[in-house]
């Protein structure tokens, strides 16, 4: 009986043993980023930032008025030569257009006759002055000699004072008068061609010179948007001619009254422009950032996973402790994300191949 008792024992440990031994081991499911994961990932932390707000304006590109010069006629007449192009480049004192006009030649035939009556005048003066001092004549006369002279100098004064003001010159006696540049720029506008009239009742500009150095950008603000649009608010500023170049810049005027015909405000941008880049009446795509004030956690946009409607980032811990986290968003402006669920300051997440990362975590979350 003793026997049989030992030996039912020593099955049972037997069986228990062989029953543990046959037992498959547990599957490990833990992530661990290998070293060639860890070179194709890349991290950032999770900061609190003020919430920005961007608007996105149509612009055109004009030049800076400040630094413009409008050239206007100084009579009518006759283009009988135009020397530059639009878009030229002219130094100052440099001749632009030659003018014929009946206006200058009429100056200059006055400035002859005033000429001839000053030197009758001075004749006149000085055979006074020599008889008075010879008690021939009376000082009377002499007086009015004097007097006769002043007035032909005047007179003579007067027309030379008209035809510099004209722009006329010892070699403009036929009539000609020439227009030059004030200023180093180039031809922004140009309104004349050889062989065109100038009238005289015409008011209109010939030439604009500018120096292009700083252009303006003239942005559209319609109604919606003017409480997000104030002076002092940074700006980007792109263009179809150079899509991947940036201009930064700030608004420096808005003004007052909408425009009657675009129902909108003009936010002006004035930028730098010493490369020569931007061209007057390019058209501009001008973004507006501001800050509301508020603030909230922002993460890199480039981290973000969708799927089935939600959001999801990959946060990062060590190269052993990866998971997948379910974030609120809150708005995205550019490449910043702001949320307000799901993650805290100072946690990291992947921004570059967290997807494939995703994916692993969540294909062994589903075994």
């Amino acid at each position: 009986m003793k026997n049989i008792i030992i030996f039912s024992l020593l099955s049972v440990f037997t069986l228990a043993a062989c029953s543990h031994k046959e037992q498959p081991p547990v599957e490990n499911t833990k992530t661990i980023l290998s070293d060639t994961m860890m070179s194709m990932i890349r991290i950032d932390s999770v900061r609190t930032c003020n919430i920005d707000d961007e608007v996105s304006l149509n612009g055109q590109v004009s030049f800076n008025e400040n630094n413009v010069v409008k050239i206007f006629p100084r009579s009518s007449g006759q283009i009988t030569e135009s020397r530059v192009s639009l878009g030229d480049k002219v130094s100052k004192g440099q001749v632009l257009a030659t003018i014929k006009s009946a206006d200058i030649a009429g100056n200059y035939s006055d400035l002859s006759s005033a000429n001839a009556d000053l030197a009758i005048a001075k004749r006149q003066m000085d055979n006074a002055e020599s008889l008075y001092k010879s008690g021939i004549s009376s000082e009377r006369e002499y007086t009015e000699a004097k007097q006769n002279y002043e007035k032909a100098l005047a007179a003579k004064n007067k027309v030379s004072s008209t035809l510099s003001i004209n722009g006329g010159t010892k070699s403009s006696a036929n009539g000609q008068y020439q227009l030059t540049s004030p200023i180093d720029g180039y031809v922004v506008e140009k309104k004349v061609a050889a062989g065109g009239y100038i009238r005289p009742d015409m008011g209109d500009y010939l030439f604009t010179i500018s120096d292009l150095k700083t252009i303006w950008i003239y942005a559209n603000v319609y109604e919606a948007d003017i409480p997000r649009i104030k002076q002092g608010y940074s700006v980007k500023v792109t263009t179809l001619a150079y899509p991947d170049k940036v201009f930064s810049g700030k608004i420096d005027n808005v003004s007052e009254v909408l425009d009657a015909q675009s129902k909108a405000l003009r936010a002006r941008i004035s930028l730098d422009n010493s490369e020569m880049l931007l061209k007057p009446d390019m058209f501009a795509k001008v973004m507006v950032s501001n800050e509301e004030g508020a603030h909230a956690l922002c993460i890199p946009t480039n981290a973000l996973i969708s799927q089935d409607g939600k959001s999801y980032v990959v946060i990062y811990n060590s190269r052993e402790d990866v998971k997948v986290a379910e974030v609120t968003i809150v708005k995205t402006v550019g490449d910043r994300t702001y949320i307000d669920a799901g993650l805290t300051a100072g946690q990291h997440v992947i921004t570059q191949n967290q997807l494939l990362i995703f994916n692993q975590l969540i294909s062994s979350d589903t075994k």
